[in-house]
């Protein structure tokens, strides 16, 4: 009997682990893997793009989803911590996907309910990708978290790590790509 007990726990913990591994993000815009477009770099900096948030989508969150956040980070900053570009929390359970630009300041192209979290920019919107001249081409990873709350109580004022400690706290899945920007060193 208790190899049953075991052998059912153990089916039913790979069967959730399928159905986790299932959810998905993605870009229309942004290939995984490949590299990203101009028009999604910073303007500042020394960066000229147009400073514009790519449209995303995903899909198969886990059973339980009560609201997503998105995080957007690259590891490779020359900071020591890396550098968070965008952060947005309390998006709708029954929203899939974000249009081009939902990261413009001011949250008026986020559903309802939904918020941007200050980034590493100092502001609360999208910061585009702006990695120094001449350093290798930068990772930027793009991830919708599944979490168990409808809606996280972050301060206005939070910075990203609090936000990040809140959204992992409260995860039951996440989902990410990765995609490249460089810029050619200075001449």
């Amino acid at each position: 009997m208790k190899f049953k007990v075991i052998l059912a726990s153990a089916l039913l913990t790979a069967s959730a682990l399928v159905h986790a591994a299932d959810f998905q993000i993605g870009s229309p815009e942004i290939k995984a893997g490949g590299l990203i477009d101009k028009r999604f770099e910073f303007n500042g900096f020394g960066c000229s793009g147009d400073n514009k948030s790519p449209a995303l989508e995903w899909r198969n969150a886990p059973a339980g989803t009560q609201s997503f956040a998105i995080a957007v980070y690259d590891p490779d900053a020359p900071t020591g911590s890396g550098w968070w570009h965008w952060s947005v929390i309390n998006l709708p359970a029954n929203v899939s996907s974000l249009p081009a630009d939902a990261g413009a300041l001011g949250d008026a192209n986020l559903p309802a309910g939904a918020r941007h979290v200050r980034i590493d920019y100092g502001v609360a919107a999208w910061g585009g990708v702006c990695p120094p001249p001449g350093d290798k081409a930068h990772r930027y990873i793009f991830t919708i978290y599944a979490l168990k709350t409808p809606k996280l109580d972050i301060p206005a004022d939070a910075t990203a790590a609090l936000a990040g400690y809140m959204i992992n706290a409260n995860t039951i899945g996440k989902a990410s790509f990765v995609a490249r920007y460089g810029r050619p060193k200075a001449k």
